[in-house]
């Protein structure tokens, strides 16, 4: 805004921080409310649609698979082995984080990242509980708090399309691999456009 403009104009809201509060406030009460109504599959519903081993949701922390919002199963096609590191971008609740360090074992490790501290703390909680090496740092996918090239693997479960710096993020993804690291993903897409409704809508972004 110009000095010269009107005190009384109202500057529009900046979509990115709407979209990044409703972020919060929807997966924190996902984390601390998951027997909630919510307009999307989560839970232990989500987990075994998705092709989770039922084995494994058994024995996994049960605050972290009740609280799974993923849209999808990045451990499929990850291949975490024993001795890796492994970066869970947009850790949740945990489930995610939990997989890969049972994986990755005791000479593993597994680093998580969340813009939601309610996230990352139950995320630690959850792994750590089970005697596994996990930690979480609360930031944005677009800067990765995590030193060059010294990551075996990069999982993501339904996070990047709540960026709206999609390139930065897959950059930053890059960059903290190990040469030969692996990169597995999870996401929404979609090739129609999106009606007005769903793009006014800071709900349906969010999730």
């Amino acid at each position: 805004m110009c000095p010269e403009a009107s005190a009384s104009h109202v500057a529009e809201p900046n979509i990115e921080a709407v979209l990044q509060d409703e972020i919060f406030r929807l997966y924190g009460e996902v984390a601390e409310n998951p027997e909630g109504d919510y307009h999307f599959y989560h839970g232990r519903e989500a987990a075994e649609l998705f092709d989770y081993d039922r084995q494994l949701l058994e024995e996994a922390p049960q605050g972290a698979v009740a609280s799974f919002a993923g849209v999808g199963n990045p451990h499929l096609r990850a291949g975490v082995q024993p001795g890796e590191t492994v970066l869970d971008v947009g850790s949740g609740a945990g489930l995610d984080a939990y997989v890969a360090a049972r994986a990755a074992g005791s000479e593993g490790q597994v680093v998580g990242i969340d813009l939601n501290p309610v996230m990352c703390r139950k995320a630690r909680e959850h792994v750590q509980a089970h005697g596994l090496r996990m930690t979480c740092h609360e930031a944005p996918m677009e800067k990765i708090p995590v030193e060059d090239g010294t990551v075996d693997v990069v999982i993501s479960n339904g996070v990047l399309n709540l960026s709206f710096r999609k390139a930065q993020a897959m950059r930053e993804m890059f960059r903290v691999l190990r040469p030969g690291g692996r990169l597995s993903v999870t996401d929404i897409v979609t090739g129609r456009q999106l009606s007005q409704a769903i793009v006014n809508d800071p709900k349906l972004w969010a999730s």
